[in-house]
């Protein structure tokens, strides 16, 4: 992760956010039990259950009772603008810097990606 001294439970929810937009975890799709994601990385179940609670205060997650949890109609989409507004305030000013101290061209940088 980028920033690993955020609270844990902030870098648990970022590896659920992220399976989620790579499409591990569709709409619909169930998350995995607090206590199957917390031994999965080792983490304490209540860390795990307040990343995912944070998932529900967010209308990313439904709760089905007795079930489990689920990935909520439109998740993906609200997580892709969150992480873009993220991507566009903090992350793409130093990219831009970077790319003109270095003399780069977005064009040439678009073309690198179609090659990959």
């Amino acid at each position: 992760m980028i920033n690993d001294d955020r609270p844990v439970y902030l870098r648990l929810r970022d590896e659920i956010a992220y399976a989620i937009l790579e499409g591990r975890y569709g709409s619909g799709d169930p998350l995995p039990s607090v206590r199957a994601f917390a031994a999965e990385h080792r983490a304490n179940p209540l860390t795990v259950a307040k990343a995912y609670q944070s998932f529900q205060e967010d209308g990313l997650v439904v709760v089905r009772r007795g079930v489990g949890m689920f990935v909520a109609d439109g998740a993906v989409e609200k997580l892709r603008a969150a992480e873009r507004e993220v991507f566009l305030r903090d992350h793409w000013p130093r990219i831009a810097a970077h790319m003109r101290r270095l003399a780069l061209d977005p064009a040439d940088l678009i073309e690198r990606e179609k090659a990959l």
